[in-house]
This record gives C-alpha cells, sequence and structure tokens, in this order.
C-alpha cells in the first residue's frame, strides 16, 4: 500500500508542476506569434489547465480502466464547481462581466445535457465518442470567432495583464511547452498506476477512486489558478478557468476516451454522478448568468457550493464501507 501511496503523491505534484509549466509556455508561445489574448485565455489556457484530465483518462481508458476515466472527467467537473468556485467565493465573491463568459454559461448547460442523454443507456460507444468531439470541434470554432471578434472583453483585459507578468523568450517558452508535457504524460502514468493499485488493495472500485483522488489531483491546477485570479481581482479568469474546464471535460477528455476504449458503466454514475454534474452546472448557470445584471457567487453560495462537495464525498466514502 505505500508504494502505491507514494506513487499518487509523487504523480499529484509533478502533474500539478507540469501543468503549470505546461500552460506558462504555451501562453507565452501563442503571445510570440500574435495569438489574441482573449483566444489565449479561451484555448489555450483552456486546453492546457484539462490537460491532466486529458492525459490520466486517456491513459486509464487504454489500459481498461473505465472508472477512473469517467470518474476523472466528471469527478473534476464536479469539484470544479463545488470545491474550487466555492473556496473561490469564500475568499472574495466572484462578479461575472465577460460577456464571452456569459455566453459560455448556456453552452455548458447545454453540453452537459447532451452528454447526459448519450449515457444514458450506461454504455460510451464510439459512436458517442465522436459525437462528443464533433461537438468540441465546433465549441472550438466558435470560441475562436468569439476570440477574434470580441477583443475589447474584460476576460481579454485581464489574460493580457497577465501575460504581461509573465513574459519569456520564445526558445524558452518552447522548452517548458514541451518539458511539461513530457513530464504531464509520465506522471499521469504514474497517477493511474498508484491509483489502480490503491483501488485493488483497499477493494473498492476504481470508479470511486477516480471521483474522490484522482478528480482533485487533476483538478489541482484549476484550483490554483482560480484561487490566485480571485486575490488578484481577476474574477473573470477564476470563473472561466472552471468553464473552460468543464466544457473540455465533458466533451474532449470523455470524447478522446471513449474513442480509446468504449466504455460500459454502473447505473450509479449516471443516476448519481452526473445528475450531481447536472445540477451543479444548472446552479452555477443561474447564479453566474446575470439575468438583471452582472452575475456573482457570492460567499453563502461559495459556502453552500463547499457544502455540497463535503456532503458528496461524505456519501461517496461512506458507500466504501456500507
Amino acid at each position: 500500500m505505500l508504494v502505491p501511496f507514494i506513487a499518487v503523491l509523487a504523480g499529484l505534484a509533478l502533474l500539478v508542476w507540469s501543468a503549470d509549466r505546461f500552460v506558462e509556455g504555451s501562453a507565452a508561445t501563442a503571445r510570440h506569434f500574435g495569438m489574441p489574448p482573449l483566444l489565449i485565455g479561451m484555448v489555450i489556457v483552456g486546453f492546457g489547465t484539462s490537460a491532466p484530465e486529458m492525459v490520466v483518462s486517456a491513459l486509464a481508458s487504454w489500459q481498461g480502466n473505465p472508472g477512473i476515466a469517467l470518474g476523472n472527467a466528471y469527478g473534476s467537473n464536479i469539484v470544479n464547481i463545488a470545491l474550487i468556485l466555492g473556496l473561490t467565493a469564500l475568499i472574495s465573491p466572484i462578479a461575472v462581466h465577460s460577456q464571452v463568459l456569459r455566453k459560455e454559461l448556456p453552452v455548458l448547460v447545454l453540453v452537459t445535457v447532451v452528454a447526459m442523454l448519450l449515457t444514458y443507456d450506461l454504455q460510451l460507444t464510439r459512436f458517442d465518442a465522436l459525437i462528443h468531439l464533433g461537438l468540441f470541434a465546433l465549441l472550438m470554432a466558435w470560441t475562436i470567432r468569439e476570440g477574434l471578434q470580441q477583443r475589447g472583453d474584460t476576460l481579454a483585459e485581464e489574460t493580457e495583464e497577465e501575460l504581461k507578468q509573465h513574459t519569456m523568450p520564445l526558445k524558452r517558452a518552447l522548452f517548458w511547452m514541451a518539458a511539461g508535457l513530457l513530464v504531464l504524460i509520465a506522471s499521469s502514468r504514474l497517477l493511474v498506476w498508484g491509483a489502480v493499485a490503491i483501488a485493488q488493495q483497499l477493494g473498492v472500485s476504481d470508479l470511486i477512486i477516480g471521483l474522490t483522488i484522482v478528480a482533485v489531483g487533476t483538478s489541482l491546477p484549476e484550483l490554483a489558478s482560480s484561487i490566485i485570479a480571485i486575490r488578484k481581482n481577476e474574477h473573470d479568469i477564476a470563473l472561466g478557468n472552471v468553464i473552460g474546464s468543464n466544457l473540455f471535460n465533458t466533451l474532449a477528455v470523455v470524447g478522446i476516451a471513449g474513442m480509446i476504449h468504449p466504455l460500459d458503466f454502473d447505473r450509479s454514475v449516471f443516476a448519481r454522478d452526473m445528475v450531481i454534474m447536472g445540477l451543479l452546472t444548472l446552479a452555477l448557470f443561474l447564479a453566474c448568468y446575470g439575468f438583471r445584471g452582472p452575475g456573482r457567487i457570492n460567499r453563502i453560495e461559495g459556502a453552500l457550493l463547499l457544502a455540497c462537495y463535503i456532503g458528496y464525498t461524505a456519501y461517496l466514502i461512506s458507500t466504501v464501507f456500507a
């Protein structure tokens, strides 16, 4: 048990470090080639912070561990909304000013509903995965179009300020992008191996490990970036990290895992985990859309989100010892 536990801790530490290096290198490289700040914030950073989930779920699917692949993707979405935004809002209420994020919120709700409909039969076939990836391609095309048109958006201004604080020469940016990706893959393999070994030795399903340890671990980059952003008063970046990550997780992460290996899963994945994910997504939309002005998540709402995550995790743990 000790060796797998150390492997998980080491994998998580390297995962967070490599994801951060990969995001910084990719964003700086994109900046050198003249990509607009809004596009960097929406695409490059969104992809980079979801890279841990993407690599971990792909490796888990390839190795025949569907519980970790799905638990990581859907569990990360739950962690992003309930734990990360809950903690962030407790530090400082999150105000939504970006018009782009207001457009992405209903898209996230729609994508979540489609994902639930496609997996209602408790299967993720390659055709289902292809639909996920097709929707992801359409979403990226729309995102790029928005990024090129909405140059004066507040998210663009906040991203521009962040890029100025993390400038680096092109060669250095390319090095960190490549090195971050390589370490990301290696640490993901270490994490998956340790997680599977722990699940086998404890006699619990790899789904529970995926929904808890792995989901929290792969969401640490989003947690760090959101807390840092809110302390700098960059509210739209804090929220944009979560929205972008959840869109990537729901479509790209699950789609890639399903294309590698079709997945069958237990009814509890839909009835418990996906329903919780859907309700949290709807709550996020209602709180942040701003029907009568700028949307916001206040401290009370943040505490409620955090309480939801604690209750959900406690229930998962109770099923292990039931």
